[in-house]
């Protein structure tokens, strides 16, 4: 909640709601609403997995911050960040409740660190590659169903929601920008906290995120990378 406090947030915020707006994103009330219903599993799933995966892992390294918490868990309720939820829905860019650790409680901190940053989006390329097996298995056993059937659309539309927003987390998480996961691993690799320089970055994080978002130049890597990502998984388990 606190990052909210920031007036300058609050601002891009807006902007990228109106952004959504003029882009058509409302245009047809129900479409968009029928999108979101077939997204929200999606969007349930990957949200609650990558924070689970932060959350377990760091459990599992000795820091029993994230057990005390609640957050080792697959429960969504205990990883849905309600305003980001809402964001998500609405401006198509949101996230969940970041799990708290305590580094101290590490054998390694540095290590063990990089390994939590990188458990989330690890396992956000575990559901993506699971969900396309999934796929892959109905398409081979149940075609009829998946391509001729209204009931079959919508479960072919699940699916193919859950494979391609599980990667988007994966590749815009890894981006090397503060609060993203990205930052925390370039963070630990480089050892870049005894630079003066990390702090103000770090701190003003979000805001350079969401202003980044605003001006498409995100979508610069993320586009690119999520299309390189689907087409592996996709090309691998449908060329047999």
């Amino acid at each position: 909640m606190k990052r909210f406090m920031d007036p300058r947030t609050l601002i891009i915020i807006i902007l990228l709601f109106a952004s959504s707006i003029l882009n058509g994103r409302f245009a047809s009330p129900g479409d968009w609403l029928m999108s979101m219903l077939l997204m929200l599993p999606a969007v349930l799933i990957g949200l609650s997995l990558h924070e689970f995966g932060h959350a377990f892992v760091a459990y599992k390294l000795g820091d029993d911050t994230p057990y005390y918490q609640g957050r080792v868990t697959i429960n969504p309720g205990a990883h849905i960040d309600p305003i980001g939820f809402v964001c998500l829905l609405l401006i198509g860019f949101g996230w969940g409740n970041p799990v708290q650790i305590n580094p101290g409680n590490f054998k390694k901190p540095r290590r063990d660190e990089l390994l939590v940053s990188l458990a989330g989006v690890t396992m956000n390329f575990i559901v993506a590659v699971l969900f396309a097996v999934i796929l892959r298995i109905l398409v081979a056993a149940a075609p009829e169903f998946i391509y001729l059937n209204e009931m079959g659309d919508i479960v072919l539309q699940m699916i193919l929601n859950i494979i391609l927003i599980n990667i988007v987390l994966m590749v815009f998480n890894l981006l090397p920008v503060p609060p993203l996961d990205g930052f925390n691993v370039v963070t630990e690799l480089f050892n870049l906290r005894r630079y003066g320089w990390w702090y103000t970055v770090y701190k003003n994080g979000f805001f350079i995120l969401l202003v980044l978002i605003l001006f498409d130049i995100t979508d610069i890597v993320l586009t690119p990378g999520v299309l390189a990502v689907y087409d592996l998984i996709m090309d691998l388990l449908f060329s047999f």
